[in-house]
């Protein structure tokens, strides 16, 4: 890896940090939502929402779909939401679960 793409993926990382942009992001994990619905779902207001979406699509965490004059985000592909989901059942998983598995796995 190049130092400018260790750069662009902190950013990424850095972007998900933020509680409230990883909260839009997961709820894109259901599938392609609208501003509207984003901005119920996360109780945020309308402009910090838009705000948190312009800087997620530049990095390429969420697209936008234009449907009539509203427009709808989205996971963009498998990476990103393989990634989240992931991340997700690890959080998840009992503590022991891994080291458990690993353990498994390195027995013959």
């Amino acid at each position: 890896m190049t130092a400018d793409q260790s750069n662009q993926l902190a950013e990424m990382f850095r972007l998900l940090g933020e509680t409230s942009r990883l909260t839009l992001v997961t709820h894109c994990l259901e599938g392609p939502l609208s501003v509207g619905e984003l901005t119920r779902r996360s109780g945020l207001s309308q402009s910090l929402v838009s705000h948190h979406l312009r800087l997620l699509r530049a990095a390429r965490l969420l697209r936008a779909e234009r449907s009539g004059k509203q427009v709808f985000y989205a996971i963009p592909d498998c990476h990103v939401r393989e990634m989240l989901t992931n991340m997700i059942e690890h959080m998840v998983e009992p503590r022991g679960a891994a080291n458990e598995l690993m353990s498994e796995e390195a027995e013959p």
